[in-house]
């Protein structure tokens, strides 16, 4: 079971299951997800898309009783945008807290492994040059970051009430292509569909701040190495480059002097970080896990993907 899975990061997870061999079945609403990121997977034998959401308990019940999943990757969160992070915490309490708990309710009853999506985006703010660590103190900075990181100990309160094997993993900022390039995309994808209308970048305050950048590719695959090695029960881990650039650096990788770049307001600060940057010492460590696309290369091969959609 992939919840989520029409999504941006969801749609990479399911891809590198079939490919691995697994019989996959989505369930996603489709509101933030697309079918047309799936439509690559309708004549698999080995792959079933369900519309619907985490919030239809009795639709989780019949589809865990009638597969009786294995594993279930969790990925079916709001994105983060303002709408959903503040300006309206009820849909985002009901979608990650209320349906995660009818994830783990299911996962419980039919005794299927659980892996939690979480957020960078839980950590406090920080100006540690070595990295955040998994140990590295949490902020509750908005009710989106709030929801996750309940989420997060639900799902590991699972583990230690029930023994039931979860995984959490807490991904540092993602990009590459199948993210939607509008307000619910990333920094990347955002920049870049500017450049490609020809409209000046616009950088949130005075852009020193700096983001940890991951490939999409190395995202999706350090989530399905984690969520079916039994090295990772029970374990909390980061995924990111282990390099961070600032917003400054990445406008000017990105317009490549072929746009303007504006310095504008951000319309929102309270749940911003000025640094983020991910130590992945642990996953290194348990998995022998480390990236492999450079965000020279990730921006060139999104651009590409982006222009050849016309996006």
């Amino acid at each position: 079971m992939v919840t989520g899975g029409a999504g941006f990061i969801g749609r990479w997870v399911v891809k590198l299951l079939l490919d691995e061999g697994y019989k996959v079945v989505v369930l996603d609403n489709l509101r933030s997800g697309s079918i047309e990121n799936i439509l690559a997977f309708k004549d698999d034998e080995n792959f079933m898309f369900v519309e619907g959401s985490i919030l239809e308990r009795n639709r989780i019940e019949a589809l865990y009783e009638e597969h009786a999943f294995e594993k279930c990757f969790h990925l079916a969160f709001l994105p983060v945008t303002q709408a959903a992070g503040i300006d309206d915490p009820e849909r985002v309490f009901e979608n990650d807290v209320l349906g995660t708990f009818y994830t783990l309710e299911a996962c419980r009853k039919y005794g299927t492994r659980l892996l939690f999506m979480s957020t960078s985006k839980i950590y406090a703010r920080s100006n540690d040059w070595a990295g955040i660590t998994e140990v590295f103190p949490t902020s509750p900075a908005s009710p989106y970051v709030a929801c996750r990181m309940a989420g997060e100990s639900m799902a590991l309160s699972y583990w230690n009430t029930y023994g039931l094997p979860v995984t959490v993993v807490r991904p540092f900022n993602t990009y590459g292509s199948y993210q939607r390039p509008d307000g619910e995309g990333g920094v990347v994808t955002l920049f870049l569909k500017r450049r490609l209308e020809g409209k000046p970048l616009q950088v949130y305050g005075d852009g020193t701040q700096t983001r940890d950048m991951m490939a999409v590719s190395d995202c999706a695959a350090f989530v399905v190495q984690a969520g079916t090695s039994e090295k990772t029960v029970g374990e909390i881990l980061n995924v990111g480059s282990g390099r961070d650039v600032t917003i400054n650096l990445l406008a000017e990788l990105i317009s490549g002097g072929q746009v303007p770049i504006e310095h504008v307001s951000p319309p929102h600060s309270k749940d911003q970080i000025h640094k983020l940057l991910c130590n992945y010492k642990k996953a290194r460590d348990l998995l022998g896990w480390r990236p492999k696309v450079k965000i020279e290369r990730g921006v060139r091969e999104l651009q590409q993907w982006m222009e050849n959609r016309n996006l």
